[in-house]
């Protein structure tokens, strides 16, 4: 018998996360070892009287590839990709490491040039703005969270199986704020960072891209950064964990950066391209039931009482212009001694809000 958690979630990415008609070409990327959740998510599909089209993925297959794919294979574009990318009416991705640090030997060149070629297939999935991602609670994520497998399902499910409209009503006062604001100040222990938001339209996330969800974000005025920031967590990219980042801003772009952790291939990512050192978004998390720090962006980037600034990509629906291969979240603790700034007046403090969300 099917975990009824997980015939919950499926029904909420199906019923509520993406919109699918009868008719619809869906597209779902699962890892195998997904498969009671991807097969509930392929049942409400038929249900619905749309088309599934199932992608499934092997454990050790991107690590598999990385390690022996030449140059001439990494630059090489996927055409059938990409025709899929056009071609499906949504997609849902579905996630399940079993290792989540198997690219840490990979060259993060061949990774960063890899992101690049496939960028225009990343864009097309964007452009048609009816997608949604979820990773599948697995032993690997349960022991970067310190947690059990049960304790860290129990975590995942309760995070994700929420009433998300009550959410987004909720988050109606913080987008109006953002909306209405030019400037944005983020004070912290070792952070003083400034930017512009003028003119630019923020975005409320409540469960239809990202599950689980719950944050505000919109793109920052790209030369407008000033200041410097610590970030409070390690992150993790490319099966790396680069730890005790800080950044230095002029002009919004970084002209300084630091690890305590991996640095190396820090550098190396804010070299991708000429894009990659401003800053595509910045994010108010606002899910109060995500409490503890999991080393998975997908949940930690919701955190209520911290703040996100990604090196990067800008979602273009908000107004952003920078472009970039890399997205890159980071995150800011503001729960102990931090504050958020709109046109100089205290909207959030020791990660609570000063008007009622």
């Amino acid at each position: 018998m099917v975990d009824p958690r997980i015939v919950k979630l499926a029904e909420i990415l199906t019923n509520y996360s993406i919109v699918i008609k009868k008719g619809s070409l869906i597209e779902v990327n699962a890892a195998v070892n997904a498969a009671p959740l991807a097969l509930e998510v392929m049942k409400n599909i038929l249900k619905k009287g749309a088309y599934p089209k199932m992608n499934v993925g092997l454990p050790g297959q991107h690590y598999t590839y990385f390690k022996y794919a030449s140059d001439e294979q990494l630059k090489h574009f996927p055409e059938l990709a990409l025709y899929e990318a056009k071609k499906v009416d949504g997609s849902i991705g579905i996630g399940a490491p079993v290792n989540t640090r198997e690219l840490t030997s990979i060259d993060p060149a061949k990774l960063s040039l890899r992101r690049k070629v496939t960028r225009p297939i990343t864009d097309a999935f964007l452009k048609k703005n009816n997608w949604v991602i979820f990773q599948f609670p697995t032993n690997a994520m349960a022991q970067d969270a310190d947690m059990s497998l049960e304790e860290f399902e129990d975590f995942v499910y309760g995070c994700c199986n929420v009433d998300w409209k009550a959410m987004e009503e909720k988050q109606t006062k913080l987008k109006k704020l953002m909306d209405d604001a030019e400037t944005v100040q983020i004070l912290a222990k070792d952070t003083d960072l400034k930017f512009s938001i003028k003119g630019r339209t923020s975005i409320k996330c409540c469960g239809t891209r990202n599950m689980p969800d719950g944050e505000v974000f919109m793109a920052p005025v790209e030369d407008t950064t000033e200041g410097h920031i610590s970030y409070t967590y390690p992150t993790i990219m490319g099966g790396r964990e680069i730890d005790g980042i800080k950044l230095w801003f002029e002009k919004g772009k970084v002209i300084k950066a630091t690890a305590t952790k991996n640095e190396n291939f820090l550098q190396k990512m804010l070299d991708t391209d000429a894009g990659a050192r401003y800053i595509g978004e910045f994010g108010v998390g606002t899910n109060y039931n995500i409490t503890k720090f999991v080393k998975q962006i997908l949940f930690d980037e919701k955190i209520g009482g911290t703040i996100h600034l990604a090196l990067g990509m800008a979602y273009k629906e908000g107004g952003g212009k920078n472009n970039s291969a890399l997205h890159w979240d980071m995150i800011k603790d503001l729960r102990k001694g931090g504050k958020i700034l709109f046109d100089g007046k205290v909207i959030q403090e020791n990660g609570k809000f000063t008007f009622k969300l």
